[in-house]
């Protein structure tokens, strides 16, 4: 079988037609750095208190009904019993003990603070309390939806092919994010968030997989590492602004999901994988595709491109390097989500931190693509990762007067792991040929969001032990560094197109 990168040579690597699909496929992601983490803003607990019914008491009393424990959310001093002392001119803390004071929950409901938000879902479905658990279990509602979605695509993808499977994931995210600004309950918006969720990722994966498949030589490695990764970390630093803005969950759901709208005539400009028609033997069409990229790019195609290509039987065993990529995908998803999801306590104003967690991102994308362009891609993995992760073990050591100290390692980690998934993502692509690379890589993605779906619980752990969460987050990087040095090399060599192929790399 002929190599398609140099069957398609002729072509050279950063024509019209390239970069034309170049700069369309990244725009097309740009939605899920915005989508992905909007949980941060849409589940955010607003400061709240006892709702206390407009009666008639003392201002002594308005202030003092609310107990000053730790725990005063969810408590107040019963109401009768503090309209009785009320009225009869009692003065708490001088004519009353207020320790044996009798207390009972918010059976009023709850009074939330809009210095920030004027809503988000916890206002809105009264997520606080002893229905305080919802708020972390709705991020792990999303994630269950990217789970089974990045497993179905990656399915579809490599039986329909990689554009079909694109917008319809698109679509998917789009139409079911604006659709749960009409959630009646916090059970409704979860189904619609799940819904949501299958499109998520789904449509990053099929455009990386796209990518990969259209480009040849350097641009593929800075299209993989840098272009869609760079998108995605531009959206997640336009998060915050559209947050700014849109302080009612509503609002901030609708202006998320009306760019999606924008997206629609990419259909036409967008071409199917050259790579995939000829795995599936459509050779006349991916023949058309190279030949309209030949005329953009002003070169002469030949008359014959591809003569002698046959559709590739799968008879193999590559089990073990199923499941060595499902291991770091799985520990990489976990600390990148984890180290996301928490950028709320890194500054008192949540929208200066997720800021400063999108804008780390950047940095991270550049190393990679450094690394991917010049370092053997096993040793670029097991470098950065050991710095992510050792960078979380130090935070416990950092003295409590210096906080900033502790933001600045907690950046450092969420750098390493942040590119060691860039590098992942190429790497994966590299090992398996094109008949199921979007599978692998949608079968990974399914593993990593097992991850992702137990990162916000994962944070939680904070309240046994406030370093726990660090210590573990940096205990699964170091695993992901030493699992990648039993994976196959691949830097500097074609991408496999066969079984055959692949297993001929291994050897």
């Amino acid at each position: 079988m002929q190599d398609y990168d140099e069957v398609t040579a002729f072509l050279g690597h950063w024509g019209h037609f390239q970069q034309s699909v170049f700069f369309l496929l990244c725009a097309s992601v740009l939605p899920n750095g915005f989508g992905s983490f909007s949980l941060i803003f849409l589940t955010d607990i607003p400061r709240h208190h006892c709702l206390i019914p407009d009666i008639n008491l003392t201002e002594d009393w308005h202030q003092a009904i609310i107990p000053m424990e730790v725990k005063n959310r969810c408590r107040r001093y019963r109401l009768d019993l503090v309209k009785n002392l009320s009225t009869q001119g009692y003065i708490p803390g001088q004519d009353v003990n207020l320790t044996n004071l009798e207390q009972e929950g918010c059976v009023d409901g709850w009074s939330y603070s809009k210095d920030i938000y004027k809503s988000t879902i916890v206002s809105e479905f009264d997520l606080v309390c002893s229905e305080e658990w919802k708020q972390p279990f709705t991020s792990t509602v999303y994630f269950m939806g990217v789970l089974v979605g990045s497993f179905l695509s990656g399915q579809l993808s490599d039986r329909f092919g990689r554009k079909p499977v694109l917008f319809l994931t698109m679509a998917l995210q789009t139409l079911f994010t604006f659709v749960q600004i009409f959630s009646s309950s916090w059970t409704v918006f979860c189904i619609l968030l799940f819904i949501s969720g299958l499109g998520q990722i789904s449509n990053y994966v099929s455009a990386f997989v796209l990518g990969t498949e259209i480009f040849t030589g350097n641009v593929r490695v800075l299209f993989s590492s840098m272009g869609v990764c760079l998108a995605f970390a531009f959206g997640f630093m336009m998060l915050p602004l559209f947050a700014y803005f849109l302080r009612d969950w509503t609002s901030l759901l609708l202006g998320i999901s009306l760019p999606g709208l924008l997206y629609l005539p990419l259909w036409w400009l967008i071409p199917e994988s050259p790579r995939w028609l000829l795995s599936q033997g459509r050779v006349e069409e991916a023949e058309n595709i190279v030949k309209y990229a030949a005329k953009k790019n002003k070169v002469e195609a030949p008359q014959v491109i591809f003569d002698d290509y046959n559709s590739p039987q799968i008879p193999f065993q590559i089990a073990t390097m199923f499941y060595l990529t499902y291991v770091y995908r799985f520990t990489l998803s976990t600390g990148y989500f984890g180290l996301s999801l928490n950028t709320s306590r890194l500054h008192a104003d949540p929208f200066i931190s997720c800021f400063i967690s999108a804008a780390v991102e950047v940095p991270a994308y550049i190393t990679s693509w450094l690394a991917l362009q010049y370092l053997p891609r096993r040793l670029a993995v097991v470098s950065i990762l050991l710095l992510g992760g050792v960078s979380l073990y130090f935070i416990q050591l950092v003295p409590h007067g210096l906080s900033y100290l502790s933001i600045t390692l907690e950046m450092v980690g969420k750098f390493g792991i942040t590119t060691g998934t860039a590098l992942m993502f190429v790497y994966t692509a590299e090992l398996f040929p094109t008949v199921l690379r979007n599978t692998a890589t949608g079968m990974c993605t399914t593993v990593s969001r097992v991850g992702s779906c137990i990162a916000p619980f994962l944070l939680k752990l904070s309240q046994y032990f406030k370093y726990l969460p660090y210590i573990t987050l940096g205990t699964l990087a170091v695993v992901s560094a030493f699992t990648t040095m039993f994976l196959p090399e691949s830097f500097g060599r074609p991408l496999p197109q066969t079984i055959e192929q692949m297993h001929k790399r291994q050897r």
